[in-house]
């Protein structure tokens, strides 16, 4: 074991992705320990006697899912930083609700495990105590996976967005991105950083937010940097005034 570095659990049912999860983590400099867990049971009882600084965990498992698993873990009084391993694509929403820092998908790459435990670093560095850990903000960012590759669309880059089905598309200077998400949802993670809803399948940025206009039939647009936002008569009066608070405490985007 090493002097310092991380204490890593890893939980997967299939002993050859465990030993081989298990393996790249302990060649990784940034981690001191590492413990395998063959099934979510076990990895209860060892969090019950061990502290570790982060877990790495699979969702698909007998009895008790990753996911079910990592809201558990959530609730000890020092809970460890999540990442989860997996092979299937459409529980990173779920996964980031539950405030995981990372969400890597089989067969895992070297470049992506060491960009996972940079970011599990930042959060609960070796030598610092628990409960001087950050809280991470785990919805600050949301994946959207193409072609093989992960990329992370920051919340602070998005204007708005517009319900798509069970999907949602967020637009934001960098383009329009499809995430798997109902808005509804979206929205109780997004309402506490400004997102407030403008229309049945529209949420809007205030900061975002340049002015209000009419369209030509006389209904009310938000307007910001990349395209106008419908407001409904149900949601125009609370838009205007939390416009209004918003400009009052300074918290409008400079950005053109």
């Amino acid at each position: 074991m090493k002097e310092a570095g991380l204490r890593v659990l890893a939980v997967d049912d299939v002993p050859a992705a465990l030993g081989d999860l298990c393996g790249m983590l302990r060649e990784a400099p940034e981690v001191a320990e590492v413990t395998g867990a063959g099934d979510p049971l076990s990895a209860l009882r060892l969090m019950r006697d061990s502290r570790f600084d982060a877990v790495f965990l699979d969702i698909s498992m007998p009895g008790l899912d990753g996911l079910e698993l990592g809201s558990l873990l959530n609730k000890l009084a020092t809970p460890p930083v999540l990442v989860f391993v997996t092979a299937y694509d459409e529980h990173a929403v779920a996964a980031f609700g539950l405030g995981a820092v990372d969400y890597l998908l089989k067969p895992v790459r070297p470049e992506r495990l060491a960009d996972a435990l940079a970011r599990v670093g930042r959060i609960a560095p070796a030598e610092t105590q628990p409960q001087n850990r950050p809280a991470p903000d785990a919805m600050a960012a949301l994946p959207v996976e193409s072609a093989g590759r992960t990329r992370y669309v920051r919340r602070s880059d998005v204007r708005f967005v517009e319900a798509h089905g069970d999907y949602v598309r967020l637009h934001a200077a960098s383009g329009v991105h499809l995430v798997r998400m109902p808005i509804s949802r979206l929205e109780e993670y997004w309402e506490s950083a400004g997102f407030v809803r403008t229309h049945r399948g529209f949420l809007v940025a205030l900061g975002a937010v340049r002015e209000l206009r009419s369209d030509s039939a006389g209904g009310l647009l938000a307007h910001t940097d990349i395209g106008d936002v419908p407001v409904s008569r149900r949601h125009a009066r609370e838009l205007r005034e939390r416009l209004l608070r918003a400009a009052q405490r300074g918290e409008f985007d400079q950005s053109s």
